[in-house]
């Protein structure tokens, strides 16, 4: 298993098309020729999960969180609520669970069956979500799986691991690192990534 961050390559931007992008590119004009691709649509969707879609919006849902108690209280209590509230909505959003880590819980969260994964706020799922060997042993040996991502826990700290499914996707609000006290909402957002909304990583101070 890829820890996050290491499941793809970075190519130069003045790389040549590598294999798997021409024969993509080859069956996207394939399927424009033959109308049954709108160019348009397909547009929208890049766009949508380029720009509007994505972790930046479960990170502004944490930092909301961690600078206004009333909205973290909703947020808790019900979290479709309040992360619709905020413009983030759609597919694979519709039914939100936020669960909150703190000094004797940490949590994380796995699809067991396939790869449910809360869109409207994380974008689409990395590579290593999906395989079958994280879907596994986030479940039978999560601690293992957490230090393998760089993250080591005390013994005393319960690890809570959540099953995402169709009827409830879950989103982690981690915990605020110390030594933020004067950061605003979009200071602290930028703080935080798509792993530790899933729980294989911390949020940490700059």
């Amino acid at each position: 298993m890829s820890p996050p961050g290491h499941d793809h390559e970075h190519p130069h931007h003045d790389a040549a098309p590598s294999d798997i992008e021409q024969r993509v590119k080859r069956l996207e004009d394939l399927l424009i020729e033959k109308g049954l691709v709108d160019v348009a649509a397909m547009d929208e969707l890049v766009d949508t999960y380029t720009h509007r879609v994505g972790p930046q919006n479960g990170a502004a849902v944490v930092a909301r969180a961690w600078t206004d108690p009333d909205y973290k209280a909703w947020l808790l209590e019900d979290a479709t609520a309040a992360i619709h509230s905020m413009g983030y909505a759609g597919r694979q959003g519709e039914h939100m669970t936020v669960v909150e880590n703190t000094d004797e819980v940490h949590n994380l969260v796995v699809c067991t069956l396939c790869s449910c994964y809360p869109w409207p706020v994380l974008g689409l799922p990395p590579a290593w979500y999906k395989s079958s060997e994280y879907r596994a042993r986030a479940v039978s040996e999560p601690r293992a799986v957490l230090e393998e991502f760089g993250v080591a826990l005390a013994p005393d700290v319960e690890v809570r691991v959540w099953d995402s499914t169709a009827e409830m996707r879950y989103l982690v609000l981690p915990r605020r690192p110390a030594g933020t006290d004067d950061l605003s909402a979009s200071a602290l957002a930028a703080l935080v990534h798509r792993d530790t909304m899933i729980g294989v990583a911390l949020v940490e101070a700059h």
